[in-house]
């Protein structure tokens, strides 16, 4: 039985389709629809039942899963202790989208060089579908906010960025009174089911400002986009991007202090996969140093 199917499977399960399973693994759906029929065939038993676009796993199927979870693990733990030692071996990160178009990139770059025997597998999320994932031990490690709540003792945290929200606003209103430009310019929400867009609109509640809302959104690079057509102003974490960076778009300081959105990666203490962790780390500093410095100079 091949291990990978067995993990294939998993992302069959957690996402709930082959096809998006297909997708994360670089593969066609009709690839992990072939090794998923493999696996009946090899257990002897219907381990899904199509419903529309998603697949359920069947009673069968739910008691293979429960025990291929841990067999995956202990695959995993027994890969990465062959190779202790060695700057190699399987790091399966997850990340929020607003790493993965900021941060990630130049953080990869510096990994790649650093550990070229590497292989990185990159799974995106919320931060807590992916603070879920880790627990699970489908993740070695996950960029994201921190936790609403005090981690347990098993996990460790490592802060990379506290983010303040700003005003983003067109560069010719980069003198403009922020609360001013709130009342008075339409607005773009950052969706209030995130962290960040839920500490916008507490600001906005506490400083008693009702915004002209045009629209709602949950990407943070979108905003700035529509913010550099000319579409509006809006309330949202400080973050930083090379995507960003040739927009024109000014980012206004709050006259009331906010509480900084934590960024970070937790990941589990007892790791197999520590070394590789640890240089995920350092190289995630690396790229968080260099992108404030090049900030600074554009600011």
């Amino acid at each position: 039985m091949d291990v990978a199917f067995l993990g294939n499977l998993l992302l069959v399960v957690d996402t709930g389709s082959m096809a998006e399973a297909a997708r994360r693994v670089g593969v066609t759906p009709a690839a992990i629809a072939q090794q998923m029929q493999a696996l009946e065939r090899e257990l002897g038993v219907t381990l899904f039942v199509r419903a529309g676009r998603t697949v359920i796993p069947t009673e069968a199927g739910h008691r293979v899963i429960e025990r291929a979870r841990g067999l995956v693990a202990d695959f995993a733990d027994l890969k990465a202790n062959a190779l202790e030692g060695e700057a190699a071996g399987e790091l399966r990160i997850g990340t929020i989208t607003t790493a993965l178009l900021s941060l990630l990139p130049d953080t990869l770059a510096n990994f790649a060089h650093a550990f070229p025997r590497a292989k990185v597998l990159i799974r995106a999320g919320t931060s807590m579908e992916l603070y879920d994932t880790l627990q699970r031990g489908d993740l070695d490690a996950a960029i994201c906010l921190h936790p609403p709540f005090a981690l347990p003792k098993a996990y460790d945290w490592h802060l990379l960025r506290e983010e303040p929200l700003v005003v983003l606003a067109p560069a010719r209103l980069a003198k403009a009174d922020p609360h001013e430009l709130l009342r008075r310019e339409p607005f773009i929400r950052y969706d209030r089911s995130l962290g960040g867009g839920k500490q916008a609109d507490q600001y906005l509640r506490a400083a008693r400002i009702v915004p002209h809302e045009l629209f709602e959104l949950n990407a943070l690079m979108a905003i700035a986009m529509m913010v550099d057509r000319g579409l509006g102003v809006s309330l949202v974490p400080d973050i930083v991007s090379p995507m960003t960076a040739a927009l024109s778009v000014a980012r206004l300081p709050l006259p009331v202090p906010t509480e900084a959105r934590r960024f970070g990666v937790v990941w589990q203490r007892a790791s197999p996969r520590w070394r590789l962790i640890r240089g995920l780390l350092e190289c995630a500093d690396d790229a968080v140093a260099s992108s404030a410095v090049t900030a600074k100079k554009k600011r």
